[in-house]
């Protein structure tokens, strides 16, 4: 079922190369201390991940469904340099900085307006049914070289 008008998500989009994704902190995502537990950022980077494959035209649900396999991280480094907190909103910035046959490499930033919660590079790898890498859609590989970022890539 499909939802529409007012009652869509709002999902993130393109500024440029850089995909910006907003979340907004819930009482669920915080621990007892009042912050956001660390892994939540994971959580939050997926979600933004999702979104902007979606927004590029990547169908990684029709994908699955016929077979042909899906996205799993392989590798991810984080750095963690500030805390949100509830009620916070919270921008996920991901911009592609490698494309191969088989990966994906994303440089993910989390910022609570100017201030930088975390940064991380994330590692996807296209994999078949059985788990084992293969090459991924020829035209996915196409809209990602369109993608990749050419700036500074400062990373974990």
């Amino acid at each position: 079922m499909t939802v529409t008008g007012e009652d869509q998500p709002k999902g993130g989009r393109f500024e440029g190369h850089e995909h910006r994704f907003a979340v907004r902190v819930y009482f669920e995502d915080t621990d007892l201390s009042g912050v956001v537990y660390h892994a939540n950022y994971l959580r939050y980077m997926e979600r933004a991940r999702s979104d902007m494959l979606r927004v590029a035209g990547i169908d990684q649900r029709a994908a699955h469904e016929a077979g042909q396999g899906a996205y799993a991280v392989t590798d991810i480094a984080i750095r963690y340099a500030a805390s949100a907190r509830l009620d916070d909103d919270l921008i996920v910035e991901s911009r592609l900085i490698e494309v191969s046959a088989v990966r994906v490499v994303i440089h993910q930033t989390v910022r609570c307006g100017a201030v930088k919660l975390t940064d991380a590079r994330v590692t996807v790898a296209w994999v078949g049914p059985n788990g084992r890498p293969r090459r991924q859609p020829a035209d996915w590989i196409a809209i990602y070289q369109r993608l990749v970022w050419q700036g500074d890539t400062q990373h974990p």
